[in-house]
């Protein structure tokens, strides 16, 4: 390979072993380990971009020893793949493997073309695609064809990358200076590439270059932030960056604080996370945060998602960005949140107490024999819609208080009327029998 070669195909890998980051697929207990691989076969490799589709391929095909016809569905049609499956099929017994790179592209009729020739053996198919084979392909390709999953490289496999790339005579000449790269230019630009390997090198190649420009001995963080361009400030949606900006959105929100909680979630817009995420995050807030102190909050969070997704970006965002203000603004409580705990842990801890007689179902005559239902009082027919003195919790466990409410919005208002209702119970339980009512 030439040095006018782009970086990330100086850097292809030159055998099956080389592969970074798709052990779980090529170990000896994957999918494609060293038995499963002995033979051509058809095979479609689905994952994201920059993973390895192509190499993969290639690599297979040379370690077959196999012809190697490679096309583009993006550029080739019917007539291509019709001359590859003739001139393998002239060429036998050789083997001919054809690469079909975006194989998703290719029309549902387009992809019966290939059926016969597979299913001859004429060509072992390798398709590569970014899309679910499920939805983009044939059920009649898919049954003549292995599917294999490539992930998305894990940041251990990208910093080896990253060294590999270091070693290159673009950053070690062997007439000049070597070119480092900063820790921290380093960790930006393993966020940049979103786990895409070919991405990873381009910008790294293009920081070089600039460097080298420059007359600087290492690329830093201002150097990348320039190549990277918006991709610099938008380069963290995962890990502690992320995570702490959407912490900083929601402890803004707890606190009563609008604006900061407004500034945030710009911030999360601007960074380019997905608004489904923060939608998310505000709807939670409604329900733990606000709870019951503000029961519209949950309704109101709810129907600013919907808007979101009606109209999309930008006008959506909007809507997002007003539950955000109001969530900052309104009443606090999470003392919902905090009874779902203490129920939690009591019914994590105990037995599986039955449900008391007078609160079963009694559809049937047996059940109502049985004395299901028996004893039930129904509160509409009492004096204020409530049954004082009656049990609803399980035979030994007796009263329990999850819930305690706050004083704070609407909750005060439930307050006083649980408060009343437990008063008539009081009293309900402490008259002796004769008294009058």
């Amino acid at each position: 390979m030439t040095d006018v070669a782009p970086l990330a195909e100086r850097l292809r890998p030159a055998t099956l072993e080389e592969i970074l980051g798709q052990d779980e697929l090529l170990g000896p207990e994957g999918p494609l380990n060293p038995a499963a691989r002995a033979q051509p076969q058809s095979l479609i490799l689905w994952g994201p971009p920059g993973t390895g589709k192509t190499t993969l391929g290639i690599l297979l095909a040379r370690s077959w020893d196999a012809r190697l016809v490679s096309l583009s569905a993006v550029q080739a049609g019917v007539r291509e793949v019709r001359a590859a499956a003739e001139s393998a099929a002239a060429r036998l017994p050789e083997r001919t493997v054809l690469f079909l790179d975006e194989i998703h592209r290719f029309s549902r009729s387009q992809q019966d073309v290939l059926l016969p020739w597979v299913e001859k053996g004429i060509l072992a198919l390798i398709g590569a695609t970014t899309e679910n084979p499920a939805f983009a392909l044939n059920g009649a390709l898919l049954s003549r064809t292995r599917v294999v999953i490539l992930r998305p490289l894990a940041d251990a496999a990208l910093e080896r990358l990253v060294d590999r790339a270091l070693g290159d005579p673009l950053f070690r000449p062997p007439d000049r200076a070597p070119l480092d790269l900063d820790p921290e230019a380093r960790a930006i630009l393993l966020r940049a590439c979103d786990h895409d390997a070919r991405r990873l090198l381009n910008y790294l190649e293009v920081a070089a270059h600039v460097a080298r420009s420059l007359e600087r001995p290492t690329v830093g963080r201002d150097l990348l932030g320039r190549v990277l361009g918006e991709a610099f400030r938008k380069a963290d949606k995962s890990g502690d960056w992320y995570y702490d900006l959407l912490s900083a959105m929601h402890k803004s929100l707890r606190g009563s604080a609008p604006d900061a909680t407004l500034y945030w979630v710009v911030r999360l817009f601007d960074a380019g996370v997905d608004p489904r995420i923060v939608a998310r995050r505000l709807l939670r807030a409604a329900s733990e945060d606000v709870g019951l102190a503000d029961p519209a909050a949950l309704g109101l969070t709810l129907h600013a998602w919907e808007t979101y997704e009606r109209l999309g970006e930008p006008e959506g965002l909007l809507a997002l960005a007003q539950a955000a203000v109001y969530l900052a603004a309104t009443e606090k409580s999470n003392s919902v949140y905090l009874a779902h705990l203490r129920a939690e842990r009591e019914v994590r801890n105990d037995t599986s107490r039955e449900v008391p007689l007078h609160l079963r179902n009694a559809p049937t005559t047996l059940a109502r024999q049985l004395g299901h239902g028996a004893g039930y009082r129904y509160p509409h027919d009492e004096p204020e819609g409530y049954a004082p003195g009656v049990s609803y919790m399980p035979e030994g466990l007796g009263e329990r208080r999850y819930y305690h409410p706050g004083v704070r919005g609407f909750e005060k208002r439930l307050k006083e009327r649980l408060e009343h209702l437990r008063d008539l119970d009081r009293r309900a339980t402490t008259r002796m029998p004769g008294d009058d009512d």
